[in-house]
């Protein structure tokens, strides 16, 4: 029983030294990462894009459990080079964005659509949508807000 026991402790001990291996990054990103006209090293480029929400945030009031409601945020770009939004992302699943894929030129306006579900939700709700971008900062937030009401059932 003793000499299994020693074969299993070091198996143990040779696996963990394995997966501690000390890889070491060499400190730089890859441009496959950083989607972005701002370098990684700080610099930002003086005529990138720039996106301008005329509102960040919008609240429907009070609505019934079980509504589906929408809002569209309207954006401009108000930099000097196309806007590209790579991805936008609720919160929650209640919570879904849908926005242009297609580059937003310097001067144009476009939209992001939320859909909210109420269903099975109660009370104040207060949902994000995460917004990336290529401008800098990559990522901006914009906010949905609602009360939603529980209808009463019959007795």
């Amino acid at each position: 029983m003793l000499p299994a026991m020693k074969k299993i402790l070091i198996a143990a001990f040779i696996v963990s030294f394995c997966a501690c291996t000390n890889k070491q990054d060499d400190g730089t990103v890859g441009s496959d990462v950083v989607n972005n006209t701002a370098s990684a090293n700080g610099k930002t480029d003086a005529d990138m894009p720039e996106i301008k929400f005329e509102e960040e945030e919008f609240d429907f009031g009070k609505i019934t459990q079980g509504e589906i409601v929408s809002h569209a945020f309207t954006f401009k770009n108000i930099g000097g080079k196309n806007l590209i939004i790579s991805g936008a992302s609720g919160s929650c699943g209640c919570t879904v964005p849908q926005w242009p894929k297609e580059p937003i030129k310097a001067g144009e306006t476009n939209k992001i659509n939320v859909v909210f579900n109420s269903e099975g939700k109660s009370g104040l709700q207060d949902k994000t949508i995460t917004v990336i971008t290529n401008c800098e900062p990559a990522t901006r937030v914009i906010r949905i807000k609602t009360e939603i009401i529980v209808a009463e059932t019959a007795k």
